[in-house]
């Protein structure tokens, strides 16, 4: 499982369209094969920041998702931020059904 984070920090009169753009999206990247979880947030300490946290099942479901039409989108969307977005990927072990004790 790899999990895709994306920290966003928009100017506070592009807020609504970057998030209306994000919103449109979420839809059609969680039916993306390999999606696990996608969703979308705001800071509870700065209503400026935007979280787009996603669950892939592979590290190939997520690099086709990076080279997907919707990740473009998303990118143009992310041309309106304050600063360059932070994306932090983390690669996490889910051990099989069976070795859960």
């Amino acid at each position: 499982m790899v999990m895709l984070i994306i920290r966003m920090k928009v100017l506070f009169e592009m807020r609504l369209e970057v998030s209306r753009t994000i919103a449109l999206l979420i839809g059609s990247i969680r039916t993306e094969k390999g999606c696990r979880h996608c969703d979308f947030c705001q800071s509870m300490e700065n209503e400026n920041v935007l979280l787009l946290p996603a669950e892939f099942g592979s590290r190939e479901a997520l690099a086709s998702h990076l080279k997907s039409e919707r990740f473009r989108v998303l990118q143009g969307a992310m041309r309106l931020l304050k600063e360059p977005y932070e994306m932090v990927f983390h690669t996490a072990f889910q051990p099989e059904e069976e070795d859960r004790g």
